[in-house]
């Protein structure tokens, strides 16, 4: 736990939030459940990073339109670019990771670093408060925001949601459909209801990458070039 601190530039008070966000579901199964993991502090996490990075750039990139804005913060906040600061350091070497998912690479694995990642953000959170989140997040992202380093993402979600928005009467909606496979190699399909019909289908190795996936498959439909 020192070691990883170092990295984070953090001390934690409650060295267990640490220990819970470093923790993935495949390593509290092997043990009954009975062991907390990092599930509900990535959510808390993700909604921390997407303010943090919300405020920052709205104060800083001030040249800059809403909707550039929007894409970048979605750059900046999606799964490569987290799994590319965990691996900058280390996480995965900390991870308590269930047998089969350690063997079968899952310290390296995109969706598990960048939900502990998520997780990591949440846990400094909760023992530090925002300053202490904020300051961890931009000591990660600073540089390569004000350099303006980000590669474009292509939102698909967000492509689709603007266009269904055009018709008020219509209803979208992301439907997890299914999930195959053991912990360590989950495939994940998820559907796109418009108005309750399933328009699309699509699978990821995460419901984030699965929902991308499905509504870069309704914009296809559509007649969208993607």
């Amino acid at each position: 736990m020192e070691s990883l601190e170092k990295s984070l530039h953090y001390s934690f008070k409650d060295r267990d939030l640490l220990h819970t966000a470093l923790t993935h579901s495949s390593f509290a199964n092997e043990r009954g459940g009975k062991v907390p993991y990092n599930e509900r502090l990535e959510f808390l996490g993700d909604a921390v990073l997407s303010i943090v990075v919300s405020d920052y750039i709205f104060k800083n990139l001030q040249d800059l339109p809403e909707g550039e804005l929007t894409r970048i913060r979605a750059t900046l906040v999606c799964e490569k670019s987290l799994c590319d600061l965990a691996r900058a350091i280390h996480l995965g070497n900390f991870l308590y990771l269930g047998r089969g998912e350690d063997l079968s690479g899952g310290r390296d694995r995109p969706s598990i670093l960048a939900d502990a990642f998520e997780a990591v953000i949440a846990a400094i959170y909760l023992d530090g408060g925002m300053e202490a989140a904020s300051a961890f997040i931009l000591r990660n992202m600073g540089s390569l925001i004000n350099n303006r380093q980000y590669k474009p993402f292509v939102d698909y979600k967000t492509q689709l949601q603007e266009i269904v928005q055009q018709n008020p009467e219509e209803q979208l909606q992301y439907v997890l459909a299914g999930e195959e496979g053991p912990d360590h190699a989950k495939v994940f399909t998820v559907q796109v209801h418009l108005n309750s019909n399933v328009f699309s289908t699509a699978t990821g190795r995460s419901k984030k990458v699965a929902e991308q996936n499905a509504a870069k498959e309704a914009l296809r439909l559509m007649g969208y070039e993607v």
